[in-house]
């Protein structure tokens, strides 16, 4: 005989889970000591939410779900926004937390709110385990939780269960994704006789795109059939800046001046396309839609779908790329010109140290293949816009969930998973503020992260949007004097910078040091209230 929590453990492990992010309580000891003996790693954090964060990264970059784990109800509450963000943001993910036995459930107890009702609308599928069903349980919660679209599993651990005798079993060391269906071969056909009769369509590659890894399949099909693509901000680096059909980012910084290019269009061809980030109706012109995802449209219904074809998008990009398409009416001279605008108004020259300036030595000094992960604020927006990458997962951020405090976690989980890689979380104070206890948790693993901090002493986005109504700031003001005012927090140097050459020194002496460093970049936020885009159409 053996131990329920040891099957669990067994369960994990053979499912290729290496580590899993948490905070411990009591009834967490059985399992945390299957750990220990069963090669998993337990990687204690500061805040629930980070557990989430980076099991969330942990599944992005593997494609094995990640684990995180939590106890009874404040633990769980906490866990609640990373769980969700994984969900929103279509990561696969599986969340653990400590349940009262079956005997107190619907009681007064400390600590009890009911965890099923807590987790199921932010979750793909919540369960209870009980003694009998742990080989199930898991291989459904894996299975579940990977296939299309991605998302979170929760499964209560009854407090009772841990030291429960159960018989051993052989634990399954794979799972069946359920896989997307293949697409209608009527409809792809139906949508090239649309394509055919447009002069000038537009590719927009969302979130699922990114996801699967079709790069060079949407990249070939741009470049043979001579349509410009615009990007929603998850899918940075499906098609880099310098691909000749590249048109810009939707939403983020100068997206007005992206809309030059996409309110030209006679029809939209949505590939890979998630509305999770932005809703096809708030940017899109009054023009017909072709949608190709693993899911159905969702768009207002006053818009006109000529195609909506639902299945693996592999097969429907295969079909693009056989299609001869006539030779559209772009003039690609024009959309060239209107990205040297865009590069030149995301890069405003006001004699001082401004975000964007910081980004630009960030490039300059941070390998081509570094991950960068962005945490929520109006520097994300500049970001979006701004930052080069030639390659998916290179540039990590929350777009469908966007909790703040994403950043410094989710550099932590990559850096676990790349450990080869350089690793930078771009954060601003406000978001920093939120989770960095996980300083804490990289120094303790010895991980060498570097976090840049751009301080501008406020709650710089909803300042923006103040000014949008006319209104003056009001509670977005975070402290006076300086944000660190030493040379070192929890343990982490400090290197306050003021200027771009400063910028250039200390990053490369950052990413030199071993263990986490903070970049303190003191910027000038006023070109926030010109590059932040408040209307998409």
């Amino acid at each position: 005989m053996t131990t329920l929590a040891e099957n669990v453990i067994k369960s994990l492990r053979s499912m290729g889970v290496g580590r899993i992010f948490g905070i411990p309580g009591g009834p967490s000891i059985p399992y945390m000591k299957a750990m220990a003996d069963n090669g998993i790693e337990f990687v204690l954090v500061s805040n629930e939410q980070s557990a989430a964060i980076m099991a969330d990264v942990t599944g992005r970059l593997t494609g094995i779900p990640g684990v995180c784990h939590a106890t009874f109800g404040p633990g769980a509450t906490n866990l609640l926004t990373g769980v969700a963000g994984a969900l929103l943001d279509r990561s696969p993910l599986i969340a653990l937390t400590t349940e009262v036995k079956d005997e107190d459930l619907g009681r007064k107890v400390q600590m009890n709110v009911d965890h099923q009702a807590l987790f199921r609308p932010v979750t793909k599928w919540t369960t209870r385990l009980t003694a009998q069903s742990v080989e199930e349980t898991f291989a459904a919660a894996f299975r579940i939780s990977a296939s299309e679209v991605p998302g979170p599993v929760h499964i209560g651990l009854p407090s009772n269960l841990d030291c429960v005798e159960v018989a051993p079993f052989d634990a399954p060391h794979s799972y069946e994704r359920e896989p997307a269906p293949l697409p209608d071969h009527a409809l792809l056909k139906e949508a090239e006789g649309v394509i055919r009769n447009k002069r000038k369509p537009v590719l927009a590659v969302g979130l699922t795109a990114a996801r699967l890894g079709l790069s060079g399949l949407i990249r070939d099909f741009a470049y043979k059939s001579g349509i410009p693509v615009v990007l929603t901000p998850m899918a940075k680096g499906v098609i880099p800046r310098g691909h000749p059909c590249y048109a810009g980012v939707l939403f983020h910084s100068c997206g007005e001046l992206v809309a030059n290019v996409y309110r030209q269009a006679d029809l939209i061809i949505g590939f890979g396309y998630d509305p999770i980030e932005f809703n096809y109706e708030t940017w899109m012109p009054d023009v017909p839609l072709i949608h190709i995802d693993t899911t159905p449209t969702d768009i207002a219904p006053n818009h006109e779908i000529a195609c909506d074809i639902t299945g693996d998008p592999t097969g429907s990009a295969a079909y693009l790329n056989s299609m001869q398409l006539p030779e559209f009416d772009w003039d690609f001279d024009q959309i060239r010109e209107n990205n040297k605008v865009i590069d030149k108004a995301l890069r405003p020259d006001i004699g001082t140290f401004t975000p964007s300036g910081l980004l630009s030595v960030l490039r300059e000094v941070l390998p081509d293949d570094g991950i960068i992960t962005g945490d929520v604020g109006a520097h994300l927006h500049l970001m979006g816009q701004l930052w080069e990458t030639n390659e998916p997962n290179r540039f990590i951020i929350t777009n469908g969930w966007s909790a703040m405090g994403f950043g410094l976690p989710a550099a932590i989980g990559a850096k676990l998973c790349k450990p080869d890689k350089p690793v930078v979380c771009v954060t601003g104070d406000g978001g920093f503020l939120m989770n960095c206890g996980e300083l804490i948790t990289a120094r303790r693993l010895g991980i060498s992260v570097v976090v840049v901090v751009m301080c501008d002493s406020k709650l710089s986005l909803i300042d923006v949007k103040h000014g949008w109504r006319g209104l003056p700031s009001y509670g977005t003001d975070l402290y006076s004097g300086e944000f660190f005012g030493a040379d070192t927090f929890l343990g982490a140097p400090v290197f306050k910078v003021r200027d771009e050459s400063g910028a250039k020194a200390a990053l490369r002496k950052a990413f030199a040091f071993s263990g986490p460093t903070i970049i303190e970049a003191l910027v000038d936020d006023s070109p926030y209230r010109n590059l932040i885009t408040k209307s998409f159409k």
